[in-house]
């Protein structure tokens, strides 16, 4: 199984609420997860915007998930500093 980190969408229209979860990246967006390690609230003010568990996601990543973009983006954003996938 390649699990990836990456986000579910919540919310209602134009008032999108995502959660950071590990998936098995043939999941769809929206399918079954196997943790979630926290939230992404991007209508909320920049100090509760992003929150998650960074020992879980140091976990999953010695284990061997790969990230999304976005999510790579938000985790160096909050201090847990990834390299990115490219060059």
């Amino acid at each position: 199984m390649s699990a990836r980190i990456r986000l579910k969408k919540f919310g209602t229209k134009k008032r999108p609420f995502y959660r950071i979860v590990v998936m098995d990246k043939r999941e769809p967006r929206d399918g079954r997860t196997i943790e979630e390690l926290g939230y992404y609230h991007p209508i909320e003010c920049e100090e509760k915007q992003v929150l998650f568990n960074a020992e879980k996601v140091r976990k999953w990543l010695d284990c061997g998930a790969t990230v999304t973009d976005t999510v790579r983006r938000l985790l160096n954003k909050k201090g847990v500093y990834l390299h990115s996938s490219g060059s």
